[in-house]
């Protein structure tokens, strides 16, 4: 098999950050669509083989399976044009938002939409609270990163704006306020020229 192949659904914040890249680069590909909440045994077998973790994003690359999606971003920083990595100082852009936002803005919101999803298991006491206090963190650190570019890569939006976007598209869904620089950076997303919408990035 060649060409791209991307296994991923609209739920999934990691699968949309893949999605946009691949958009944002011009870059041709096919979609599957795995469901993420049918249990493991269910799932398509092409995709179990490629992904034993189940996990989505797969980016299927000339046959060849590609896991993770901070790892897949980098890999397309370095093979694609219109990204922001093609040189040294892009990469190095990529790679320090990328890995604050895996471990910091990343991690509380999706674990604050699941929180108010209906049907979820409950936290533990005073969790939530955690959460919202570390988005708030999360929340002004994103406006020194961003400070005063449109977008993390400067003029035009890159892998790190892609991994940002993954989760920062549902502030409101998951019942926090974005800052005013957030609100501004998120309307410029939605209005590029590509698209942005999960539903559409992976259609039934």
């Amino acid at each position: 098999m060649s060409g791209f192949l991307l296994y991923g659904h609209p739920d999934s914040g990691h699968a949309c950050k893949v999605a946009l890249a691949l958009r944002l680069a011009g870059q041709a590909h096919e979609t599957s669509r795995i469901d993420i909440w049918a249990p493991r045994e269910t799932r398509d077998a092409a995709f179990l083989a490629a992904s034993p973790a189940a996990e989505v994003p797969c980016l299927m690359i000339d046959g060849a399976p590609h896991v993770q999606s901070g790892a897949i971003l980098l890999d397309l920083g370095e093979r694609l044009t219109g990204l922001g990595g093609n040189n040294a100082a892009g990469m190095r852009r990529a790679r320090e938002v990328l890995f604050w936002e895996a471990n910091r803005i990343g991690m509380c919101l999706p674990q604050l939409i699941e929180a108010r999803r209906t049907g979820a298991a409950p936290f533990p006491p005073g969790a939530v609270a955690w959460l919202e206090g570390r988005f708030a963190v999360d929340r002004d650190r994103f406006d020194l990163l961003l400070g005063d570019a449109p977008f993390f890569h400067g003029d035009a939006p890159g892998i790190a704006d892609c991994a940002v976007w993954g989760y920062v598209q549902w502030v409101e869904k998951a019942g926090q306020t974005p800052s005013a620089a957030m609100a501004a950076w998120l309307t410029r997303m939605r209005d590029l020229p590509v698209e942005t919408r999960p539903e559409a990035l992976f259609p039934a």
